[in-house]
């Protein structure tokens, strides 16, 4: 009876260990388009800052707290639903002047590597902007918890930031001001707010 006794706590061990196992695979999210942006943020003449965002991003975050070294971050975003809320501002953007939306339509993301860092999460990857591809590092924020959606599949949101020099990608518009100064600034911070489903 001691050794049936035994046996039985031993495979309930196995069993939570599984159990324990599989709760920290990664898992991969589907980047929900109706409910994520990339916001970016530029200086305007040195003196306003001008806000904006895309509103076509997709992609897949694959997140493993307990490995990180199997999260990773695949994203895209439609160049052509820039929005600064005036049109024609919008209109300039998507010319050959700017992003040039004909020839490069699509802005992506692909990860190199997630370590911790701190409070956050670094996130390094390629990101190709206007045919240029540079490594650049998102802060990741701690990912919210699982929450189900109106879609019965568990939810997650991740948020990250970064800065670029619009110039390493050949987005070099340089009108000046009566000044002298650079009518936009070089420095545009990015954020990205995205909704996520299991998958």
């Amino acid at each position: 009876m001691k050794s049936v006794r035994i046996a039985g706590l031993a495979a309930a061990v196995v069993l939570a260990a599984s159990a324990g196992a599989m709760q920290a695979q990664a898992k991969d999210y589907k980047i929900e388009a109706a409910h994520s942006e990339a916001d970016f943020a530029i200086k305007h003449l040195g003196i306003s800052t001008v806000h904006g965002a895309f509103h076509g991003v997709s992609g897949v975050v694959t997140f493993d707290p307990a490995n990180l070294a199997k999260s990773s971050v695949m994203a895209t975003i439609d160049v052509s639903t820039v929005d600064t809320g005036v049109a024609a501002r919008d209109t300039h953007l998507k010319s050959d002047a700017f992003f040039d939306v004909a020839k490069f339509p699509t802005i992506t993301f692909k990860s190199t590597s997630v370590v911790k860092s701190g409070d956050h999460y670094d996130v390094t990857g390629d990101l190709t902007l206007h045919g240029v591809t540079k490594s650049v590092v998102l802060k990741l924020e701690t990912p919210s918890k699982e929450q189900i959606g109106m879609d019965k599949k568990p939810h997650r949101g991740f948020t990250a930031t970064t800065t670029i020099n619009r110039q390493d990608f050949g987005l070099n518009f340089s009108a000046k001001v009566a000044s002298g100064d650079s009518m936009i600034g070089d420095d545009v911070k990015i954020e990205l707010d995205v909704d996520a489903a299991q998958q």
